[in-house]
């Protein structure tokens, strides 16, 4: 077997690593000083570059502009980003955009796909649904209007990231028939109202309030597992994030412990700063492989002994709670300087909360994950 990259995949990530050299992940205010949000808008100076680097069209295909590559791909890119703590809507707009050519109809593609490949069109998810926990689906409602040529629908959605500075809106929406739906909202439309809330890495959400909100047909894609395989691409992109970051802190950790000396010696080379360490350690590689067999799954379509949710949800599991260890063991062994404004790792420590409550609690996974082996016994 080989577990290797394509060729295709790594020039990818390599490309991405090159686009985020120059980022800074001070770029704005600190969240800790900061009331409110840190900034009115994403990075667009990165978001073109991203473009001219044709990174914002991986999952598209040739005919729309883009490289045709999959979810593994869009992982690795999403994993450098997340280094870098990188403010851009990749995750979001890459996702949608891929439901959209995966699920949506032809009138749709044509419109949406090449310009939002060249960075034109922004699109971001609804996906938290109304309280954060309940299932989005269910947060909003759609009903086809008296004529029977389009969609009318209400609810409200609660931390949709970059609703402010996106130009859709994907949002999951619940029909009579019990089947969910896939609207794409556009931020003006008559009906649409935006109240701001705020991560905890100080990036600005919005509650998104539909009411009966008019969409045209064309605008709703209705075909069968489209928010089930989005939630599963999303959910698994926010794993990328978390391995990311997760690196970069560890790294960040073990170059403060070679260089800071207590009783005349490197705090490194103390077992209990090796051990820790160590163990965080264990944790990314497990995040790690969680993480390339879940997009492997999403990407490949591959039959299993679980459905691909099974795979999805360990991952989940494994970067849920490891991007918390790691952030935590970090500040600890840091001591005053993990919570220093002018050093960077208080914002990592952040950004691995947002991750954190964005996944949800790993015991919630693992119940999920529990009734998939009840309904799917193995062997």
């Amino acid at each position: 077997m080989d577990f290797t990259f394509t060729e295709e995949q790594q020039a990818a990530a390599e490309a991405a690593r090159g686009v985020f050299a120059g980022v800074a992940p001070d770029s704005v205010p600190s969240p800790a000083l900061t009331p409110g949000a840190v900034a009115d808008d994403f990075d667009r100076p990165l978001w073109g570059r991203l473009a001219d680097a044709d990174l914002l069209s991986l999952l598209l295909a040739e005919e729309y502009g883009g490289a045709g590559l999959d979810a593994v791909a869009l992982c690795l890119v999403l994993r450098e980003s997340a280094k870098v703590l990188a403010r851009v809507p990749l995750l979001e707009s890459s996702a949608a955009t891929a439901a959209v050519q995966a699920y949506g109809g032809p009138e749709l593609k044509a419109e949406l796909l090449a310009r939002a490949g060249r960075g034109e069109a922004v699109l971001t998810v609804a996906a938290h649904g109304r309280t954060g926990h309940d299932p989005a689906e269910l947060a909003v409602t759609a009903r086809q209007d008296g004529a029977g040529s389009g969609w009318v629908l209400d609810g409200v959605q609660t931390a949709v990231p970059w609703a402010y500075e996106a130009d859709l809106v994907v949002v999951p929406a619940r029909t009579a028939a019990d089947r969910t739906v896939l609207a794409l909202v556009p931020r003006e439309a008559q009906g649409v109202a935006l109240a701001e809330q705020f991560s905890t890495s100080g990036e600005r959400l919005g509650e998104l309030r539909l009411d009966s909100v008019e969409l045209a047909a064309r605008e709703v894609i209705d075909a069968e597992g489209a928010w089930e395989w989005l939630r599963e691409l999303l959910a698994t992109g926010t794993c990328a994030l978390a391995l990311g970051l997760g690196e970069r802190v560890l790294g960040m950790t073990s170059e403060y412990a070679g260089k800071r000396e207590q009783f005349g010696h490197p705090i490194a080379t103390f077992q209990a700063v090796a051990v820790q360490s160590a163990d965080r350690y264990i944790d990314l590689r497990a995040m790690e492989a969680t993480l390339w067999q879940a997009a492997w799954r999403i990407a490949s379509g591959a039959p299993g002994a679980l459905p691909a949710s099974g795979d999805v949800a360990v991952a989940k599991i494994w970067a849920s709670e490891g991007v918390r260890r790691v952030v935590q063991t970090a500040q600890h062994l840091h001591g005053g300087f993990g919570a220093d404004v002018d050093y960077p790792l208080h914002r990592y420590h952040a950004w691995a909360k947002h991750l954190e409550l964005a996944l949800g609690p790993a015991a919630a996974h693992e119940e999920a994950l529990g009734d998939l082996l009840a309904a799917h016994p193995l062997g």
